[in-house]
């Protein structure tokens, strides 16, 4: 699976050469993983007995398919990671096991605040309708959906960083270091999506700090910023055409 899905996102461009084609006992284990991670994101099997119950399904589907594709995006990004370098030493497997655990913790958080999300913050047992979190409560749950993006972008930074420095043990060329680069540069970013994030909760009105998350909507464009130099640049210094994987 994991090699059909790298190979998907393998152009004939790419400046990458696979270092890894099939999957390690490392790997494996994080497949288990994330598999555990969305069984508990999954909704709930039973059959709905009232239209109230119906709709409250219904809404717990849109939650479970956002937190199903931050999954897989984060699944992804590591399997890209393991496909390029093929590393399995100990620095690894231990920022590998530390980012899974942070993907198991912040589970259920995850499920919570796209559940209130899509729910106006309420929900509904048997007919009775409760409120799901006040506004007093909402910054610390903000603090944790910003801490986790956080931790698991500064891991995938610290990951890239170790395989540049392991560049000429796995003889990474020139425009595969520029690529390599690239991405450390990406996780700078979007872990700093995630401190400012936490710094917008400590400073904003009360009223306001729930809106915090709305700052990921800047993650399509500053990708398309940063790739658009970067390309330009590799052009530049290669004149080729850099893989563009997030």
């Amino acid at each position: 699976m994991r090699k059909k899905i790298a190979s998907l996102t393998k152009k004939k461009e790419s400046v990458f050469v696979w270092r890894s084609h099939e999957p390690s006992r490392l790997e494996t284990f994080s497949d288990a993983v994330f598999a555990f991670a969305i069984t508990l994101i999954m909704v709930s099997l039973e059959v709905p007995k009232t239209f109230d119950e119906l709709f409250e399904v219904f809404k717990g589907f849109f939650a479970f398919a956002c937190c199903f594709g931050i999954l897989f995006t984060i699944w992804n990004s590591q399997n890209i990671y393991f496909r390029r370098y093929g590393l399995n030493d100990a620095r690894v497997t231990s920022l590998n096991a530390m980012l899974l655990f942070v993907v198991l913790m912040y589970v259920y958080p995850l499920k919570f605040l796209f559940t209130a999300l899509f729910s106006g913050g309420h929900y509904n047992d048997h007919g009775h309708i409760g409120i799901m979190i006040t506004e007093q409560q909402q910054p610390t749950l903000m603090y944790v959906y910003h801490s986790g993006y956080a931790a698991i972008y500064l891991l995938f930074y610290l990951m890239h960083v170790h395989a540049k420095k392991q560049a000429a043990e796995i003889k990474l060329s020139p425009s595969e270091i520029f690529e390599t680069d690239t991405f450390i540069l990406l996780n700078i970013l979007n872990a700093c999506l995630g401190i400012i994030g936490i710094l917008f909760v400590l400073l904003a009105p009360l009223k306001d700090k729930g809106t915090s998350g709305f700052i990921y909507m800047a993650i399509p464009f500053l990708y398309s910023f940063l790739f658009a130099i970067r390309g330009k640049k590799a052009r530049k210094r290669f004149g080729g055409i850099t893989e563009q994987v997030s």
